[in-house]
């Protein structure tokens, strides 16, 4: 059985982690896309802000 990772991470041992993501189909999460020239930067605020809580 899988177990949470409320219950794998324990931040008084560990307090720094390094977060990865993975996009899917050569999708860009952050800075300009040279495929579709779209910008995604408007992404990069949320995502820290989601980080930092």
């Amino acid at each position: 059985m899988p177990r949470s990772r409320k219950e794998q991470v324990s931040l008084e041992d560990t307090p720094y982690y390094h977060c990865v993501a993975r996009c899917v189909r050569r999708a860009f999460l952050c800075g300009d896309d040279p495929a579709t020239g779209n910008s995604y930067e408007h992404r990069r605020g949320w995502i820290e802000k989601r980080l930092l809580f």
